[in-house]
């Protein structure tokens, strides 16, 4: 098995967050952020990216 994933410290801080903030995911966007920046880099040898989207989902804004 490779060495500890360079994503798990992301992942960790996401799941961290989402719990306390009762998994409102907009109160977690910095450390989202940091995970997309860190698939970004590492995504082919880390295990934690595998199905994260790396692009921010765009926001729909024709309906307002």
């Amino acid at each position: 098995m490779p060495d500890k994933d360079p994503c798990q410290k992301q992942a960790c801080a996401i799941q961290k967050c989402l719990q306390a903030n009762k998994y409102v995911e907009s109160m977690c966007k910095d450390v989202i952020r940091d995970m997309r920046r860190c698939c970004e880099t590492h995504g082919k040898n880390s295990i934690c990216c595998s199905g994260f989207k790396t692009s921010e989902p765009s926001e729909d804004r024709s309906h307002t």
